[in-house]
């Protein structure tokens, strides 16, 4: 349900007042608004209630940066009492939206098992704001986050499908799947492999979406819908929160998602190779031998580096049908997180320009990514005695890279991104809950939406 509401018959006004203009504009309040803000620090994002004269709601005081950000008015939703609000006063069509969508964004609660303590505040429509644009990228957000909060019991392979058929029936796409034994009939032994411990089947989820003539976009997420570690196995510390491991696949199809709403001129091809790696008698073992769907022979390496086996696969498939660019989404090594922390998702790229596009809009979403280098001297850590490629070298460092340089093995010339990220906060922010987040996803649309102009 969103929290933004078209009309309302009494609303209370937010003054959005620009930092720099704060102190000008305080001089000009009577005496009561000074002695109500007397001890207010005027900073991007801070805000204050204002009683009337009568004691009742009056106004809404809110500090927003000179150049309005999404994130300023993001802790309103629940810092606010609940009841309508609008913006007082003329707003870019810019500003506008990136405030709405801020203030969805910061609006939302996984509900799914618990109810909230309360509603948010809601707010009226900015009038210059771009109400498609906010609404699909909100929405496409918002699923995402309950797809990655969703525990493993609930969110298995199968279910990560339904959500998929869910997204395409809204927007006439088609949705093909291939699962279980099947992938090995049809050339997906890696995925197989790492799926097949699992009562569970594993499953390679395709959705296909758009135009002929258009150019061919390809999105890939890893799916592993929870991750002991396989024999490999995780400690309990590090275990507890893989529910989050298919958090690719959530951000691939929010990303997808935004495509289909708002009718990017472009032909779409989602891929989502989905599993849990678990334990049995026929789990996958360290030092097996698979041969990938490209030819490649793989030794397992280790068995807890389970998702860019399955990403393998499914990147070998985007490239058969030469796509103009691919982008795999993937919360694939804790190496990332050591370099850049939680909330700097990790690029790599065999594309300067793509790669730069990306920085760029990233900036620009309040959606932050970095580039770290395809080392090539660092692909002599994946040889092995026995096969083509070592799936996880023995070796404590540059394990992001490695496994970069893993999946480049598979894209051939391809223009790529590939993204290594946490798809969790561990801490609340404004807009930004604590749980799951589909980082990257709004800064991949907006460079797609960039490159691929109507």
């Amino acid at each position: 349900m969103s929290n933004l509401v078209k009309r309302a018959a009494k609303s209370i006004p937010i003054l959005c007042i620009k930092a720099g203009e704060y102190r000008g504009w305080l001089k000009q309040q009577p005496a009561m608004v000074r002695n109500w803000l007397a001890d207010f620090s005027p900073d991007p994002g801070a805000y204050k209630a204002i009683p009337d004269r009568q004691g009742k709601r009056g106004k809404v005081v809110a500090v927003v940066a000179d150049k309005p950000r999404l994130w300023d008015l993001a802790a309103l939703p629940y810092g606010l009492a609940a009841g309508n609000y609008h913006i007082s006063g003329k707003l870019s069509p810019e500003a506008a939206s990136d405030l709405a969508l801020g203030w969805e964004l910061g609006a939302y609660r996984f509900t799914r098992y618990k109810k909230p303590d309360r509603p948010p505040a809601k707010l009226v429509w900015p009038e210059s704001a771009d109400q498609k644009l906010v609404a699909a990228i909100a929405g496409s957000v918002n699923r995402g986050r309950d797809l990655i909060n969703t525990p493993a019991e609930d969110m298995g392979p199968a279910d990560i499908a339904a959500a998929v058929r869910e997204v395409a029936k809204t927007h006439g796409a088609k949705v093909a799947e291939i699962i279980g034994d099947d992938l090995l009939k049809q050339n997906y032994p890696l995925i197989h492999a790492v799926g097949r411990a699992s009562n569970r089947p594993p499953r390679l989820v395709e959705l296909r979406w758009g135009n002929p003539g258009d150019p061919l976009v390809a999105l890939v997420g890893k799916g592993v819908c929870f991750d002991t570690g396989g024999l490999d196995i995780k400690p309990s510390s590090g275990m507890y929160l893989m529910k989050k491991d298919m958090g690719g696949a959530a951000c691939a199809l929010a990303v997808a998602e935004m495509v289909m709403a708002l009718k990017l001129p472009v032909r779409l091809r989602l891929l989502i190779p989905t599993v849990d790696n678990a334990i049995s008698g026929n789990a996958f073992r360290p030092s097996d031998i698979f041969r990938s769907r490209k030819g490649l022979t793989v030794e397992i390496g280790n068995t807890d580096a389970e998702g860019r086996l399955i990403l393998a696969d499914a990147l070998a498939a985007a490239v058969e049908e030469k796509p103009a660019l691919i982008v795999d989404f993937s919360t694939l090594t804790g190496a990332a997180r050591t370099a850049l922390g939680t909330e700097l998702p990790a690029l790599f790229s065999n594309n300067d320009d793509l790669a730069g596009d990306l920085m760029r809009a990233g900036q620009a979403q309040f959606d932050p990514l970095w580039r770290l280098p395809l080392v090539q001297d660092y692909k002599a850590e994946l040889k092995s005695k026995a096969a083509d490629l070592n799936s996880a070298p023995n070796s404590p460092y540059a394990g992001a890279i490695t496994a970069a340089l893993f999946l480049e093995h598979f894209v051939d010339k391809t223009p790529w991104i590939h993204l290594d990220l946490m798809g969790w906060h561990l801490s609340a922010k404004p807009g930004r809950p604590e749980g799951g987040e589909p980082m990257t996803a709004r800064a991949v649309f907006a460079m797609l939406a960039d490159r691929f102009k109507k």
